[in-house]
């Protein structure tokens, strides 16, 4: 049996709001078995569940919400606990952002990794994808179809020289994310991100924690972390958006120019489909590392 999986103990970091650019305090919790991913509003004592039907907005970034409540950019910190195989846990923010750290998910791994992580004594569960599921928008479009474990392929293609016909494809069953993909940071050009700061949008956003381009090429000092970073990026942003499935997702995703908005529309447009998807626990532990994906992530 494979089992569920938690944090060890309770543990603390704080960075900077991308969009507020406040100072925001997190604090990552373990959870019970069954309990998914929570985050609360602990300035607001609110509960908002890491689950699709709690997305509120895909402008930018992920934002979910209840009530008056929202938590904005919960993508990257999604995608760590997805790529660590973490079923379970409670995460603490005190204002209306996850902070954005260095603008991938290197330091929530690195979070999750010192705080530990444990087995819990029930099986673990993944959603299996039982017939392809996709959507298109003029020249975008994602999908979702069956396949044993869980990949990914992404094409990125816009008129730049780094963002041209750039396709990336990953088989977390036999491909480590925090190796591969966690650290791919958010990338933007910079006269959008000036045009976002003078409408108050952005207003953490540095070099700090974004690749920022301009029409020829990379402004960072250090360049790149991998040659095709900013579509390895989209395949973060993409496993965290997944993750709000509630499961970890048995099955291979294909996007080409897709971004936020257009992954929660297929989780939606799955989700509602009963046919599309099962739930199915995790018993068989002969055949469970494979068919689990990142459930079992390869580390390094």
């Amino acid at each position: 049996m494979i089992q569920q999986r938690t944090l060890d103990h309770a543990i603390r970091c704080s960075g900077i709001g991308l969009h507020s650019g406040k100072k925001i305090e997190l604090v990552l919790h373990p959870a019970d078995v069954d309990t998914g991913i929570v985050f609360v509003r602990s300035d607001l004592g609110v509960e908002i569940k890491g689950h699709i039907s709690s997305v509120v907005d895909t402008k930018l970034c992920t934002t979910i919400g209840k009530g008056e409540a929202t938590i904005a950019t919960v993508e990257h910190i999604m995608s760590a606990l997805a790529g660590l195989g973490v079923d379970n846990a409670r995460i603490e923010v005190n204002g209306e952002e996850v902070p954005v750290m260095d603008g991938s998910a290197s330091p929530f791994i690195f979070l999750i990794q010192c705080a530990g992580i444990v087995e819990q004594h029930k099986a673990k569960k993944v959603l299996r994808v039982k017939k392809r599921i996709s959507i298109e928008d003029e020249n975008k479009s994602c999908a979702l179809y069956p396949a044993s474990g869980f990949r990914v392929s992404y094409l990125l293609d816009y008129s730049h020289p780094l963002l041209s016909n750039c396709k990336v494809s990953f088989d977390f069953s036999r491909q480590g994310y925090a190796r591969e993909v966690s650290r791919a940071r958010t990338f933007g050009f910079i006269h959008e991100v000036e045009a976002l700061q003078k409408a108050g949008l952005a207003l953490g956003g540095s070099m700090d924690n974004a690749v920022v381009l301009d029409k020829y090429g990379v402004l960072n000092e250090g360049g790149l972390r991998y040659p095709d970073e900013c579509a390895r990026h989209k395949v973060l942003d993409t496993v965290g958006d997944l993750f709000l499935a509630g499961y970890p997702i048995v099955g291979a995703f294909e996007g080409e120019r897709s971004g936020h908005a257009m992954n929660c529309q297929l989780v939606r447009t799955l989700l509602a489909d009963e046919s599309a998807w099962v739930i199915e626990e995790l018993v068989d532990a002969d055949t469970a590392t494979e068919e689990a994906g990142m459930s079992v992530p390869v580390f390094g």
